[in-house]
């Protein structure tokens, strides 16, 4: 396990009892959401969502640093579509994602050499190494 040396941020939230039916506020009040199972029909988001869209703006930005370090410019049209399954096996519930990226007007080769490297630096994608299937696919 790698130990951080110097932290640059924490992300602080207290989310109240009832986990995901419950609601989630960040200790500076920029995040406040209320929370729903995945697939009911509360009127929250969930677990799931809320790791999709983090892991995908962070993929982004070592889409940013991969492509600044290979001379490449990222057309602004850039998108990352993240999916994260929630799912059982043998009674137990378990993660699985899917990264669809979008980069429109480069080579697919240059595409494939900048996403390989931000999935090597990526935290999100470091967390999950080796923890979840994770697949990442050029569109």
């Amino acid at each position: 396990m790698t130990r951080i040396e110097k932290v640059l941020y924490t992300g602080k939230t207290h989310t109240s009892s009832g986990g995901r039916d419950g609601a989630s506020r960040s200790s500076d009040g920029r995040l406040d959401i209320k929370l729903s199972s995945p697939g009911s029909a509360g009127n929250g988001t969930n677990p799931e969502q809320l790791f999709a869209a983090g892991w995908s703006a962070c993929f982004i930005g070592a889409m940013g640093l991969a492509a600044r370090k290979m001379n490449v410019s990222l057309p602004a049209e850039l998108t990352v579509d993240a999916e994260v399954d929630l799912g059982t096996t043998d009674g137990a519930y378990f993660l699985q994602a899917r990264l669809n990226v979008s980069v429109p007007g480069l080579e697919r080769d240059v595409v494939q050499a900048i996403v390989d490297a931000a999935h090597r630096t990526c935290p999100y994608s470091k967390a999950t190494r080796g923890n979840i299937d994770v697949t990442i696919n050029l569109v």
